[in-house]
């Protein structure tokens, strides 16, 4: 590992206990991985701590297909150790339920193992239907998805209602699985990029930030001050873009087409902002191992110049849509996370903040040009629907800050004397990455030889918050399902892999 993390090698059987253990001194569950060593599975747990990732590894011996679930300790773990039962054919003893998650597969279909080096191959996923659990008079089931009106990612929700209350919700996310670890292998690390920003579009900078940071780390390289503040830049502009969205996605389920239309017209300003600083909609292309391409295209006052407009718009468009009573009601009191349970699951980005957590990577585990800027992260602490749409507004407007604040440093700074991006050295060696993407923070696993990437194993916010989706419903109904889902703003391909 580098730097960045301490690396602690436990016992198998120990390991869950460990986990468990080390969650209990302020710290979370941030990712749970599984890594082919050879015929033997290291299972790697990333431990979030104030400044610093700790990690917890065991391994699994040849010929050993079972551990003690952690899952049964640290309840965060569940969807972790079901994604590790799909890819590896691995279980955790104890788990309360391995159903199939990110792919269902046929009996006697061997599991696709990504990075053991087994040829990649085409998978057909099991199309069994989901049971439904609860029983009793007057109950049915509503199959919602995968294919839904509207321009959605495909995802399905079975949905068991006895008509208006919502006693439970499951999740089939497989359609969206593309076997994104597998895509990684092969490709030089400048070509892992091209995946990384794939892996969840909305997020393209995102995963690209953190996948470089983890590459970086290993090597021990530098990257320019100038580049680290265009990575910013991009990185922000791509937050307004995707709270923007969350938002729209609020108006439209409560009908308030005044709003959607507007709202709409300034998320449309800000992707062809994005575009017009890179040629890419996503913030594409820009993130490169060891820096970034080159600078912002066009003048530091035709950008604060556009970014004012725009800033200014979404300002009053978003004041008076806070004044909107029909509005305010379909949120408040809506998909509920209690603080409790969204600490105890470690809930990520506006998320976890909306129920009064306060983590922000940007400012707990700094990372390139956050570094030398300064913020406060938005917090609210009733859990529900509207404190998640307050912590976005507020995040909207953070991110017009912090825009600013990368112009001015690129201006003092001028154009690097080493270049907007440095060599990366072949190094060999294990890292992890990571940055706040919209959603949360998103972290990537990266095992190199001789600068060659062994495995890369990406984590988004969207996969670690979708297990808590289903526990927002006990006190809404069928209406508020809208709602829920636009306020958790997430991601399927982020969640799917």
């Amino acid at each position: 590992m580098t730097d960045n993390e301490t690396v602690v090698e436990v016992d198998l059987e120990l390991f869950a206990t460990e986990v468990a253990y080390a969650l209990g001194i302020s710290r979370r569950l941030a990712g749970l991985f599984a890594v082919p060593a050879g015929d033997a599975l290291r299972l790697v747990a990333a431990l979030a701590g104030e400044g610093q990732l700790s990690v917890l590894t065991a391994t699994l011996p040849p010929g050993v297909a079972a551990y003690p679930a952690v899952t049964t300790l640290v309840p965060a773990a569940d969807w972790y150790e079901r994604q590790i039962h799909d890819l590896y054919g691995v279980t955790a003893v104890g788990h309360p339920d391995l159903d199939p998650l990110v792919l269902p597969l046929a009996p006697g279909i061997a599991k696709p193992c990504p990075g053991s080096g087994t040829e990649t191959r085409a998978l057909t996923p099991s199309t069994e239907p989901l049971p439904a659990l609860v029983h009793g008079e007057g109950m049915f089931t509503i199959p919602y998805g995968p294919v839904r009106s509207g321009v959605f990612e495909a995802i399905e929700y079975v949905i068991e209602t006895p008509g208006e209350d919502i006693p439970r919700v499951q999740t089939r996310v497989h359609y969206k699985h593309r076997g994104v670890e597998a895509a990684f292998a092969g490709r030089s690390t400048e070509d892992g990029v091209l995946v990384a920003e794939r892996v969840e579009g909305v997020a393209s900078v995102a995963h690209a930030i953190a996948y470089c940071e983890a590459l970086e780390h290993i090597a021990g390289t530098d990257v320019p001050v100038a580049a680290q503040f265009v990575r910013v830049l991009h990185a922000e502009l791509e937050r307004i873009a995707n709270h923007l969205d969350s938002t729209i996605r609020h108006v439209e389920a409560a009908g308030q087409a005044v709003a959607y239309a507007r709202l709409t017209l300034h998320k449309e300003r800000a992707m062809r902002l994005r575009a017009r600083l890179c040629g890419s909609r996503f913030g594409r292309g820009v993130v490169v191992p060891g820096g970034v391409s080159g600078p912002p295209p066009i003048g530091d006052g035709e950008l604060l110049e556009a970014l004012d407009m725009l800033e200014r718009d979404v300002r009053a468009d978003i004041k008076l849509l806070m004044s909107t009573p029909s509005f305010l009601d379909r949120l408040r009191r809506t998909g509920i996370l209690p603080l409790k349970f969204a600490a105890a699951r470690g809930a990520l980005g506006p998320l976890g903040r909306g129920s009064g957590l306060t983590e922000d990577v940007r400012t707990s585990r700094p990372y390139g040009g956050y570094r030398h800027l300064g913020f406060s992260p938005a917090s609210r602490e009733d859990g529900d629907a509207l404190s998640r749409q307050l912590v976005r507004n507020e995040e909207i407007l953070t991110s017009f800050h912090l825009v600013r604040q990368t112009v001015d440093e690129l201006e003092s700074l001028g154009d690097p004397a080493t270049g907007w991006s440095v060599r990366v050295e072949p190094a060999s060696g294990e890292g992890i990455g990571w940055a706040e993407a919209p959603q949360g923070e998103v972290l990537y696993f990266v095992q190199l030889d001789d600068g060659i990437p062994l495995q890369v194993k990406p984590r988004s916010a969207s996969f670690h918050n979708l297990a808590m989706f289903t526990a927002a419903f006990p006190k809404d109904i069928t209406t508020d399902f809208a709602f829920i889902e636009a306020s958790f703003g997430l991601s399927i391909a982020g969640v799917a892999g």
